[in-house]
């Protein structure tokens, strides 16, 4: 897969990822791409995070890939945290979450200075560091803002941010539609992010407008999707934006696909560790083809001790077989013993598979058994589980997630929604369960069955699995992009140069 380089000419690139697990993991499995096609590459991140990933890192440079890692110091002592703490994820409570953020702020000097030092062609950085945008001018080089979710969301959130349309509308909960879309697209104000919802937060909402505005001043846009997913979107974005993109995904299954997806499950995280034969497998193993439904709420949401109890029951009443994350931090630390009895019975009934804390996703969603997905409409599950061609039960919580159920459900088709009703980021969810039980039942229901509807939308689903591995591949428009946006980088470099010498000359 490597290409050379004349070392004169090759690129060298660094790549800044925001350190939450949903936009750091397809920024670091696009950072390896590039290295995999000859560029030199540098992350620059802080200690504790590069430990999530620099397994990975280490495989690709021992098979002679030009990438490496760059660390800086979290101040983990001047916001009060204890070491290690330097992640979103790690974040169990809005003060650690505040102070998460603030550490991160804090690390502009640094990354400024490396900037400086390591003299990139172009930096890459997460659509969260807007002052990069001015780093990149003072070095005369190209920014490119890394969005981490899809165009859709993109073009849904300018849309609103625009028109305004929940502004008028008299009730939270009353539909109003999204205008300037391809598609009509019908949300409630409960739906939209909170700082856009209530504008109570002046400096978010200030902080938002940055970002958005760098993403125009950049020179481009990285988005991990690919052409057949979105195409009247990625229009969109170009005519809205007015800057160029690149769609080079989806990243995970294209970094991986040499390596295997064992390799896969086993680059970004060391937290877990696949047994010799585990048991989850072995269970698997022993259902039908399609028969079982993966439910999965991503690395940051944890879901409050009475919403779990709804969705354990409404998952059981479905009938259908199931495997169930849970983290340890979701149960009840009080002493309750309903998750333990949950999961005794299911161990009984063989009905469903409970899996503690960290599951091996990509494994699972590529075995025969599964059938489908409960998720919580993050982009990196949604893509994983359209690689595996699987359709998905739709259960947004917070940020974009909402934007993205309405791309699988009204748009692609390939989405059942469980009914979820109000965008809430997880620190702050109260004791009342979002979804109830018959809700649940109603979907899984509906969604595993084999009538017409669901029968059609495996296939859609099908459909665009093949189309995510063909896009990959050799000619492959995400391919084809990926090559284009290398050489276009390139020839930057070698006019620059040119410019340099001719001035120096003269």
């Amino acid at each position: 897969m490597a290409m050379e380089f004349q070392p004169h000419h090759q690129l060298n690139l660094i790549f800044l990822p925001y350190p939450t697990p949903g936009h750091m993991n397809p920024m670091i499995d696009t950072a390896r791409l590039f290295a995999k096609f000859g560029v030199s590459v540098t992350i620059i991140t802080t200690h504790a995070n590069a430990l999530i990933f620099q397994k990975a890192i280490d495989s690709d440079f021992s098979c002679g890939y030009p990438i490496r890692t760059q660390l800086i110091q979290f101040p983990a002592a001047q916001v009060g945290l204890p070491n290690g703490i330097e992640n979103i994820k790690d974040g169990t409570s809005q003060e650690i979450l505040r102070k998460i953020s603030m550490g991160i702020m804090m690390l502009k000097d640094q990354i400024e200075l490396q900037f400086q030092n390591l003299k990139p062609d172009c930096i890459v950085t997460d659509m969260f560091y807007p002052w990069t945008v001015g780093s990149a001018a003072k070095l005369g080089i190209p920014r490119l803002y890394y969005f981490s979710s899809s165009y859709f969301s993109t073009c849904a959130q300018y849309s609103v941010r625009k028109y305004k349309p929940h502004e008028s509308i008299v009730s939270d909960t009353q539909k109003f539609t999204i205008p300037g879309l391809p598609h009509s697209i019908e949300m409630t104000t409960l739906q939209l992010e909170d700082w856009v919802r209530t504008k109570s937060d002046k400096k978010l909402t200030e902080y938002f407008d940055a970002m958005f505005e760098s993403e125009g001043r950049s020179y481009g846009a990285l988005y991990n999707s690919f052409q057949e997913l979105e195409s009247d979107y990625v229009q969109l974005h170009k005519n809205i934006k007015g800057i160029k993109s690149w769609s080079v995904g989806p990243v995970s299954a294209w970094v991986n696909r040499d390596g295997g997806e064992k390799k896969a499950n086993d680059g970004h995280s060391q937290e877990f560790a696949l047994a010799k034969e585990p048991e989850w497998l072995n269970w698997l193993n022993s259902k039908q083809n399609e028969s079982v439904l993966y439910v999965s709420f991503g690395s940051l949401t944890r879901l409050p001790h009475p919403q779990l109890v709804e969705l354990a029951h409404g998952l059981e009443n479905s009938g259908h077989n199931f495997i169930l994350v849970i983290r340890k931090i979701d149960g009840d630390e009080d002493g309750d013993s309903f998750l333990q009895e949950f999961e005794q019975r299911m161990k009984e009934s063989k009905k469903g598979y409970i899996i503690w804390n960290y599951a091996p996703q990509l494994l699972i969603l590529n075995h025969p058994a599964i059938g489908g997905i409960v998720t919580h409409c993050g982009w990196n599950s949604i893509l994983e589980s359209m690689s595996a061609g699987l359709p998905m039960i739709t259960w947004p919580m917070f940020a974009e997630q909402f934007y993205n159920e309405k791309l699988l459900v009204d748009v692609l088709k390939i989405g059942v929604p469980v009914g979820s009703k109000e965008n809430k980021f997880w620190v702050i969810m109260g004791e009342d369960p979002m979804v109830r039980r018959e809700e649940i039942t109603k979907a899984v229901v509906r969604f595993m069955g084999r009538e017409e509807e669901s029968t059609e939308m495996r296939k859609r689903a099908r459909k665009l699995g093949d189309a995510a591995r063909k896009t990959i591949e050799e000619g492959g428009s995400s391919y084809n992009n990926l090559m284009q946006l290398i050489d276009e980088l390139k020839s930057l470099k070698i006019s620059r140069s040119l410019e340099k010498k001719n001035k120096q000359d003269n």
